[in-house]
């Protein structure tokens, strides 16, 4: 294909996540890669594209072609490109999923050369009771698969002992029930699974218990051995995953969505509910995360060009007014980044007055050249909002602001929202950006941040505290 051409096919291509694929002048399929932004990313191979004279086959001989340029692999691929095609998905996710069954099913030229077999990873679902998901490495599997085999001849042969598996290693004794893959990244198949474990939770310890499993703390676990979840519903959980990771999301919403009206039918309300929470969240998948992994992504991606999606959360600490101080934790991409929390001792507010506190702390934090935040989030209610509004707008930042109550438990979340001029707080968040509101839909995931900002700032009260009392 000539790079004029190319250059028409890519501006016709649209600005959504996808899979792309180039084919030879035969017909055959060359490389496959997903993208964030079909058109930004098929379009950055040719931005740079040589001239035509040097676009030809490399010659058998070596990697030289035939106007005796030296090619790099990409421009060896590049030269052989004929046609595009493109298929579009509704998140990143299911792109990378694509990706790795077209790859699996064709195994083109350019993604498999270089590659070392051994390094790739699957994911494994597990043959037992309670099925987990895991990533495992082809190498961990084949090992597996062999410790296995032996522990089970040895048994059959009174022996175990001496050819048991290696003690806390869970993939020395891994019993496959499916297996996807293979994946080339293996950190971005870990940022996929926790993206689809928050919508089909399941038990992920080797032990056959909930105690003391952070996981199920978390909601993470759904805890089939504590008898928290039914076997079926269980299964069910486990299905959904592997339907998703068979790139059947449409067919899964389908199932889903006859489900939950069966469910109300049968004037199972909570269960239909729970059903409901689970399609709007896989309609609304966040992969915030894993579109800034993606290795693939050749321009600058999300939020003004950042790679970070950053939230900063906002806490007040103090018993009637004394030693009081103020927190600030920061999550980058749901993920907390230490290194970035600050503390604050209030120095100009006396009495308790948390809302005049936040205010001293925000225009502490504001005053800093530190990193702009997407997102403020705030411990406290209208007041809080208005206030911090109201000296944003004062200071010429213009950062979308949401104040969190959970009450006395700390477990209900209640959002208020900055106003409109003259107007009421109580509004929907539809004067939001998607990516927000898809942030705000994570209830886990703001529970999780205020949780984290009430901690620290609680920590460093009792730090102060003990500091002059001593």
């Amino acid at each position: 294909m000539k790079v004029a051409n190319i250059n028409e096919k890519v501006k016709d291509l649209p600005q959504v996540p996808g899979v792309y694929i180039f084919r030879d002048a035969k017909g055959k399929i060359i490389y496959v890669g997903k993208a964030t932004s079909l058109r930004s990313r098929v379009g950055s191979y040719f931005a740079s594209a040589l001239p035509s004279s040097a676009l030809r086959a490399p010659s058998p001989k070596g990697r030289r072609g035939n106007e005796g340029i030296s090619l790099r692999p990409i421009e060896m691929m590049i030269a052989q490109v004929a046609d595009i095609e493109v298929q579009e998905t509704e998140s990143v996710l299911e792109a990378l999923i694509l990706e790795a069954n077209l790859i699996k099913k064709h195994q083109p030229k350019y993604n498999v050369l270089g590659k070392d077999d051994k390094s790739y990873a699957y994911f494994v679902i597990t043959k037992e009771e309670f099925p987990k998901v895991m990533i495992v490495r082809k190498t961990d599997l084949e090992d597996a698969k062999r410790r296995t085999q032996n522990v089970e001849r040895k048994t059959q042969n009174a022996k175990r002992k001496t050819w048991n598996a290696k003690q806390g290693d869970p993939r020395s004794t891994i019993h496959v029930s499916r297996l996807f893959g293979p994946y080339t990244s293996k950190k971005q198949m870990e940022i996929a699974l926790k993206i689809v474990r928050k919508i089909f939770p399941f038990h992920s310890s080797k032990n056959k218990t909930e105690k003391g499993c952070l996981d199920f703390q978390l909601g993470r676990c759904p805890g089939p051995y504590a008898g928290a979840i039914s076997k079926a519903d269980y299964a069910k959980n486990i299905r959904g995953i592997q339907m998703i990771l068979e790139g059947k999301k449409k067919s899964l919403l389908k199932k889903m969505e006859k489900e939950m009206s069966a469910l109300a039918k049968k004037e199972e309300f909570e269960k239909a509910t729970e059903v409901r929470n689970k399609i709007f969240a896989l309609q609304h998948i966040q992969d915030v995360a894993l579109i800034s992994s993606g290795r693939d992504e050749a321009l600058p991606r999300l939020y003004g060009g950042t790679d970070k999606f950053r939230i900063e959360a906002y806490d007040i600490s103090n018993i009637s007014g004394q030693q009081a101080v103020g927190s600030m934790v920061v999550f980058e991409n749901g993920e907390p980044n230490k290194k970035e929390y600050r503390k604050f001792k209030i120095k100009t507010v006396e009495g308790a007055n948390d809302v005049a506190m936040m205010q001293e702390v925000l225009s502490r934090r504001l005053n800093n050249a530190w990193t702009q935040p997407d997102l403020i989030l705030l411990d406290g209610g209208a007041g809080h909002v208005n206030m911090a509004a109201d000296l944003l707008s004062k200071l010429g930042f213009a950062i979308p602001i949401v104040g969190v109550a959970k009450g006395k438990t700390r477990k209900n979340l209640n959002f208020q929202f900055p106003p409109p001029a003259g107007g009421s707080n109580e509004l929907s968040i539809t004067k939001f950006s998607k990516e927000i509101k898809n942030i705000l839909d994570d209830k886990n995931l703001i529970k999780t941040i205020m949780d984290e900002a009430h901690r620290f700032a609680i920590t460093y009260h009792r730090k102060v505290r003990k500091s002059e009392f001593i």
